[in-house]
């Protein structure tokens, strides 16, 4: 057993509340998402994948926040050989400049690198969120799949 405890406001006073849990062994991760891809239609960690790619959208305090987490989550899931921008800075030079949606829909708005994607949502609204898309690597046309050259053939 443990104690959990949160601080949060009420009415414009600080309260603490206390719980007591029971604590749950922490098990070592066997398997990261890099060597065992997950499957079509599950879900991991709060992304899904289709067996081909896994998409999870990231979102912090702000963008340096979030881009922190995905380089953390990265790491964690075996992805840390992969070359990444250094910083946030470095990172929003990916963006695309353009204000023509179309464009958008035809090219990838970030930082790519095989088979890393650090995408920049289109709703320009979404400030401090960031789009990851991880590729399978073992896929059949990986490649393609990765570059946007392959047509997907809906049945």
């Amino acid at each position: 057993m443990g104690l959990s405890e949160q601080k949060v406001s009420l009415n414009g006073r600080r309260i603490m509340i206390a719980s007591y849990v029971e604590e749950v062994a922490a098990q070592p991760k066997t398997a990261s998402l890099r060597k065992s891809f997950p499957s079509a239609d599950t879900d991991y960690m709060g992304g899904k994948s289709d067996g081909l790619v896994y998409e999870s959208n990231f979102a912090g305090k702000d963008l340096t926040a979030t881009y922190e987490m995905i380089c953390a989550f990265l790491k964690e899931e075996g992805y840390q050989d992969v070359p990444l921008p250094a910083n946030v800075e470095e990172l929003l030079q990916f963006r695309l400049a353009t204000r023509n949606r179309q464009v958008l829909l035809f090219e990838d708005n970030g930082y790519v690198h095989n088979p890393v994607k650090i995408l920049f949502p289109l709703d320009g609204r979404k400030k401090s969120t960031l789009i990851l898309k991880l590729y399978n690597e073992a896929a059949e046309q990986h490649l393609l799949r990765f570059h946007n050259k392959l047509e997907e053939k809906n049945e």
